[in-house]
Order: C-alpha cells, then sequence, then structure tokens
C-alpha cells in the first residue's frame, strides 16, 4: 500500500482544501477497497449528497474527511446539517472514512472508519447558519461528534502509518451489525457499549451504575437510567455480547 498522496493530481488546483480533496479522494480510490466485499470503490459525481464512493458491487456508500495531523479530531466538519441528518436515517446511509495526513509531504498516518450503524442523530451538531449577506444565505453546516462513540466504532484501516490486518478489520466490521437495525435504541446501546469498555471482562451491574451520574448529564431528559441500562443488558445477551452469570453479575464476550 502506498501511503503517500501524489501531488501531480492535483495540478492546477490552487486552493488548499480542493488540493487536499483531489489528492485524498485518488489516494483512497487507488489503495483501500471496500470494507463490505473487499470490491474497488467508485467515485461519485461531485456534489453528490454525503457520499463521496459507492461500491458497484454490495452498495455500501463511503463519504471521505481528510484533516492534517497525526489522529483523527474529536469533531469532523460535515456537510448541510438537515441533509445530512436524512443520510443517517436512509437505507443507504454512508459510512465515513476520517484520514489523517501529515501535511509537509502528504503521509497517511491513520484512516479510521466509522461504520454507519454506530451513527446517530445526536452525534449531530448544527453549525452556525450564514449571515443574510452570504452568498449561501442561511445554510447550516454540521459537524460530528466522534467522541462519544465507543472504540468499537472506530475501526483503524491504518495506524501510525501501519495498515491494519485485513481479516481483523473484517471481524471489527461484522461485529456489531446488529446495531443498523435496533433504530432510536441505538443510542442507548452505543453509550452502554461505550461505558462496558471501561469495565472489566467480568463486571456486576453496580459496576455499571456508577456511569449513570455522567450518562444523566448526556441526557437530561431521561429520568430512569438504571432501567434503560438493564434494558441494553438484554439486548446485548440476546446477541450474544454479553453473558448474565448469576444476579447481577455479568461477563462480556470477545
Amino acid at each position: 500500500m502506498d501511503l503517500y498522496f501524489d501531488p501531480a493530481q492535483a495540478a492546477g488546483y490552487k486552493s488548499r482544501a480542493q488540493i487536499v480533496r483531489v489528492l485524498s479522494e485518488h489516494w483512497l480510490k487507488a489503495n483501500i477497497p471496500c470494507i463490505n466485499c473487499g470490491g474497488a470503490l467508485e467515485k461519485t459525481a461531485n456534489n453528490s449528497h454525503v457520499k463521496d464512493f459507492t461500491c458497484p458491487h454490495c452498495g455500501e456508500n463511503y463519504e471521505l474527511k481528510s484533516a492534517s495531523g497525526n489522529h483523527a479530531p474529536k469533531r469532523i466538519t460535515a456537510g448541510e446539517y438537515h441533509t445530512l441528518l436524512r443520510r443517517l436515517h436512509a437505507e443507504d446511509a454512508p459510512n465515513f472514512l476520517v484520514l489523517s495526513y501529515r501535511a509537509p509531504d502528504y503521509a497517511v498516518q491513520q484512516l479510521l472508519l466509522i461504520p454507519r450503524h454506530y451513527l446517530t442523530a445526536e452525534m449531530i451538531r448544527a453549525r452556525k447558519p450564514l449571515s443574510a449577506t452570504a452568498r449561501r444565505q442561511g445554510w447550516t453546516g454540521s459537524t460530528i461528534d466522534l467522541s462519544t462513540l465507543p472504540a468499537s466504532g472506530k475501526i483503524a484501516l491504518i495506524e501510525q502509518m501501519q495498515p491494519a490486518d485485513p481479516h481483523r478489520v473484517r471481524q471489527q466490521w461484522l461485529a456489531n451489525r446488529y446495531l443498523h437495525g435496533m433504530g432510536r435504541q441505538k443510542t442507548w446501546l452505543i453509550a452502554t457499549l461505550r461505558c462496558l469498555e471501561q469495565l472489566p471482562q467480568t463486571f456486576t451491574l453496580a459496576d455499571l451504575y456508577r456511569f449513570v451520574p455522567q450518562l444523566a448529564r448526556t441526557y437530561p431528559a431521561n429520568h430512569n437510567i438504571e432501567a434503560k441500562l438493564r434494558q441494553q443488558l438484554q439486548t446485548l445477551r440476546d446477541q450474544g455480547k454479553i453473558t448474565f452469570l448469576t444476579r447481577g453479575h455479568y461477563r462480556q464476550n470477545p
């Protein structure tokens, strides 16, 4: 795998943003296959709504976000707020690829895959609408808050300029696809998974309840968080993610 952009691909472009867009898209198409089926990705038409690449073999879509640095930022800038929300609820919602590169020589430092089944409306933040004097008056951009994702929702394809093992990436991709069909419950499942990642393999209900104050600040409208957590444990048990040992005692499964 070539871990450097090819500057020749952006000949004639002046804008820094345009140069990075062209170089990163060319690099991705040449080096990264579809995560779902391994097929070659195709670039979509410019200005496609929240979809930079598509897989003609299995139909998975991908949106690429690039920024200089060694690691993905906590928040990434996305497109128009309402359009993004609609796309996240669509059957063909995109997966996000977050690329970090070293600015002086365009070396790819990190590439994260954010599977579409991990993205929820609560992660999307509206930006301030453009002013009345702007060319796109009232247009509202957005950001995606990646800090709320559990580690399992950020699959490293490249880390510190080292490509990940494709077999392991495939396992991570398949591990939690059940989230795609969970509807509104997905928000609480993801929050619970994030808590469980901070607990040992064997844990108690009391251990999980330690996160209640933190969750209460995140979800102030919910006044029965303990019951919500117990509900998620039952779902995770049904999905084979945890095992109920004895009353109030659980084990996380690999």
